[in-house]
């Protein structure tokens, strides 16, 4: 049979380079008994090939069986596809055939095959490679003839890899791979597969024929389909018993479309773009979207940079200030507060230098350089020197104590603490 026949026989429609692909595949296959590993995404039509494999091989004079093995409760599918004996778990009052003992001499399509149990997979990879199997409850051997197709939505590679699935079955489920490509994949059959299902249903429920316009057939070409032929079928029967008009527009179509809004496209779910994208078009405004984020993000970024910074510069200059006051720097450094008066420590540092002069002039040596008794004789330490300024100051201001410690450009806590230390060093004199 060639392409068209089997495209018009079981109603495959489409002339993309993709499903031509499948089309080749299953003629090649269908008239062996190899199992056939049909992939692709929920609603490509996976059952409507594997109807096709079926009937295309010398199976096909007896009916196959459906299975979705994801419908059938994990605890039941080993007996629904083998069988079980009377008694072989709670409500089994008689012994039952499975899926195996009817399909024989036929073939057995198992949709969902990624959902079945591992426990499942053992029974059922002993099937594939030996043609024997044995009902639940019972240890008798019995023999099938089956031709198994199957069919998942999942990767299972992937599946193998998380340990869900048994890789030695996947190898043997796998002999042929049929991959059925998903709607977006084949945009230039959109249009004819709409109108197909459109002319279906306006026969169907007895209303006019309606015509797409270009702005309707733009927007089915853009929309992702996430739902493939199932949700495009489902659209077309929608406009074909809701719609009133005979030309069908964009803003009609709209509405029932996923993940599309009557006011455009939703960004959750991005529309493909056409092949001769115009300005102003669906995926230009999105690529402008994110490029305005990501420069928001960055100026966010350098905000919160620059507040941090600020904090850690605080937090160093407080650390920076708790050190000093625990070395107890010597007195003469300023504080931060601003001095208004102190015209007596201005004059401090030439008294002092007055005075020394007066002691080098004193101890003889050329210059007045004290001779060899060391640079130290005839000078006041630093202790002495800060009591006699102490002492000076509060005589001045007849002990007030904070006037003092303005003219001597410290803090009173400082000078507490200085009168503090004076009065130990006086007392332990």
């Amino acid at each position: 049979m060639d392409r068209a026949s089997l495209q018009e026989r079981f109603g495959i429609i489409g002339q993309s380079e993709a499903i031509r692909h499948v089309i080749d595949r299953i003629r090649q296959v269908a008239a062996t008994d190899i199992t056939v590993l049909i992939q692709g995404e929920s609603g490509t039509g996976k059952e409507l090939f594997a109807q096709a494999i079926h009937q295309l091989s010398r199976r096909r004079h007896k009916n196959p069986l459906m299975v979705n093995c994801g419908a059938i409760p994990e605890t039941l599918l080993e007996s629904e596809l083998f069988g079980a004996e009377k008694g072989a778990y709670t409500g089994s009052v008689e012994r039952r055939q499975g899926y195996f003992e009817e399909a024989n001499g036929s073939s057995l399509f198992l949709d969902e095959i990624g959902e079945m149990p591992l426990t499942a997979q053992v029974r059922l990879l002993r099937v594939l490679e030996t043609g024997e199997f044995s009902r639940v409850g019972s240890s008798a051997t019995q023999r099938t003839d089956v031709r198994v197709i199957a069919a998942t939505n999942k990767d299972l590679g992937r599946e193998v890899q998380a340990g869900r699935f048994r890789e030695d079955l996947y190898y043997r489920l796998s002999t042929v791979i049929v991959q059925v490509p998903p709607l977006r994949d084949r945009r230039e059959d959109i249009q004819t597969l709409f109108e197909h299902f459109q002319h279906r249903f306006s026969q169907k429920y007895n209303t006019a024929s309606k015509r797409l316009d270009d702005g309707a057939r733009a927007l089915l070409l853009r929309y992702r389909w996430p739902g493939n032929v199932r949700e495009l079928r489902n659209v077309a029967e929608q406009t074909a018993v809701l719609l009133r008009f005979d030309v069908v527009s964009a803003d009609d179509i709209r509405p029932y479309l996923r993940g599309v809004t009557a006011g455009g496209g939703d960004l959750s779910m991005l529309p493909v773009a056409a092949p001769h994208p115009v300005a102003g078009d669906e995926p230009s405004r999105e690529r402008e979207l994110v490029y305005r984020a990501l420069l928001e993000l960055r100026v966010e970024i350098r905000e919160i940079r620059e507040q941090l910074d600020a904090v850690l510069a605080g937090l160093r200059g407080a650390m920076h200030r708790a050190n000093a006051a625990e070395r107890h720097l010597p007195v003469l450094v300023r504080d931060p507060e601003p001095i208004r008066e102190a015209p007596y420590i201005e004059d401090a540092p030439f008294e002092i230098e007055s005075a020394g002069q007066d002691r080098y002039e004193t101890g003889g040596g050329p210059g007045g350089i004290p001779p060899s008794a060391g640079p130290s004789v005839g000078l006041q330490t630093l202790e002495e020197t800060e009591r006699r300024l102490i002492t000076e100051a509060l005589a001045r201001f007849d002990g007030n104590r904070r006037q003092t410690a303005r003219a001597l450009g410290i803090s009173e806590r400082t000078l507490y603490r200085k009168l503090k230390e004076l009065d130990d060093d006086g007392s332990r004199a």
